[in-house]
């Protein structure tokens, strides 16, 4: 369990360290074809499905590879 703390604080380090210094680095996210954006006089609403389905891939990929190891 300790392992899995330390591992998903070193990950949010890196994530935290990545938009502190370099804060253009992932403008790209959440702007990605599918990406649901409606924006009226009276609000916005914005879906992110393009980019949810990236992220579950990539941590679905990531826990495997770690139950591997």
């Amino acid at each position: 369990m300790a392992k899995w703390i330390m591992i998903t604080g070193a990950m949010l380090f890196v994530i935290g360290a990545l938009l502190h210094f370099a804060p253009g680095a992932l403008n790209w996210f959440g702007r990605l074809p599918g990406d649901i954006r409606i924006e009226s006089e009276n609000g916005k609403f914005y879906f992110p499905i393009t980019s949810m389905l990236l992220i579950s891939v990539v941590i679905t990929i990531l826990v495997n590879l770690l139950k591997r190891w």
